[in-house]
């Protein structure tokens, strides 16, 4: 055999058992158990995998997560109905339609002030991605939010959106920067 072709062979060897036996890759990370068991006090017996809102699971690499989402929030949130609420648009009357309220922020800050500051947002995630599980212990955050004459309303809008769906203990700090507004 050729010396180029028996390289070649025994590279394609070494990439197959690579394949099949590294852990993180390929086949060997399909057989490897995954299991999700909720974490339990002593004394008491895990069941599988059943997401509720706040509980805490263990996977089976000894990472402990959560299930963060406020799911008794979210449905609050479905039953708001109101301007300008679940994102839907607001209408207006023939008398309110003013062009020249657009020229200073580049939108209709008239409907901004009238939409609630802590409105009701639709859920857009995925259906995967609601089933999804974080890590116990996050970091906390710093939020950093630059404006440069910005409506009051869509900037306090910002906030409450911040406060009313991140836990407490998640945000150090929320910053306001004014970028040099001249109003």
């Amino acid at each position: 055999m050729k010396r180029r072709q028996k390289r070649v062979l025994q590279m394609a060897f070494l990439f197959m058992v690579a394949l099949i036996f590294l852990p993180n890759v390929g086949l060997w990370s399909m057989y490897r158990e995954k299991s999700l068991m909720k974490s339990h006090e002593p004394g008491e017996q895990g069941f599988p995998l059943g997401l509720n809102d706040g509980h805490i699971y263990t996977w089976t690499d000894g990472l402990r997560r959560r299930d963060w989402h406020d799911s008794e929030s979210i449905r609050k949130d479905e039953q708001r109905v109101g301007k300008g609420e679940h994102g839907k648009p607001y209408p207006l009357i023939e008398d309110e339609c003013d062009d020249s309220v657009y020229k200073e922020n580049g939108f209709n800050i008239y409907v901004s002030n009238n939409i609630a500051l802590d409105r009701s947002l639709p859920d857009i995630r995925h259906p995967n991605c609601k089933q999804k599980l974080y890590l116990e212990n996050l970091p906390n955050t710093s939020i950093i939010i630059p404006f440069h004459n910005e409506g009051w309303s869509s900037l306090l809008r910002t906030i409450h959106s911040i406060t009313n769906r991140t836990p407490d203990h998640l945000i150090a700090e929320i910053i306001l920067v004014d970028d040099y507004s001249d109003r």
